[in-house]
């Protein structure tokens, strides 16, 4: 799993009926984008995470200039 600053980390439900939920990747601590990571929930808490199978990065692409 490799992700960057600015990155979602999608966690999948682990139990039926429990809903997935998505996270910012705010601080990448591991070498070469390698976890835990820092992340914030949409509520504003933010948590220190190793993410496990049930995780997901979302690459989040940088803005392209135009000429």
């Amino acid at each position: 799993m490799e992700a960057h600053a600015g990155d979602r980390l999608l966690m999948h439900g682990r139990t039926v009926g429990q809903h997935d939920r998505v996270a910012e990747i705010i601080e990448v601590l591991g070498n070469g984008g390698a976890p835990p990571y820092r992340i914030r929930l949409p509520d504003g808490h933010e948590h220190l995470m190793s993410p496990g199978p049930d995780s997901v990065v979302q690459h989040v692409e940088a803005p392209r200039e135009q000429h």
